[in-house]
């Protein structure tokens, strides 16, 4: 089993910043992809930003540019860095880990960008 706990979300102007954390406990398995997904109201979870355990990163096209995602594995921490708010950025942001059949979410955590 592996938990994940976010933190980092909060209110920001259109234009801010925030940075988002995630930190896994549990059994960790060395080879793992962690990633963030949103869910805005009414809408279905999306992918924003994958790392894999040797580094290789992945984004969606909405977030390219403006969000880094990146990870201590020594502290089993995910970071999503999000720069140039928008107020469609506005969501639930969810932590994931992932290995070969096992998939975890974080509870999430809400980041609302005022405009």
């Amino acid at each position: 089993q592996v938990q994940l706990v976010e933190s980092g979300g909060g209110l920001v102007q259109a234009g801010g910043s925030l940075r988002l954390s995630c930190a896994a406990s549990g059994t960790f398995f060395t080879i793992n992809v962690m990633g963030w997904s949103r869910q805005a109201p009414g809408k279905q979870r999306e992918l924003v930003a994958s790392i894999t355990s040797g580094g290789t990163t992945n984004y969606a096209d909405s977030v390219k540019g403006r969000f880094t995602i990146s990870r201590d594995n020594t502290k089993k921490t995910v970071y999503l860095q999000m720069n140039s708010l928008k107020p469609e950025d506005t969501a639930v942001y969810y932590c994931n880990y992932r290995i070969v059949g096992q998939n975890y979410w974080g509870q999430g955590t809400q980041v609302t960008v005022s405009s």
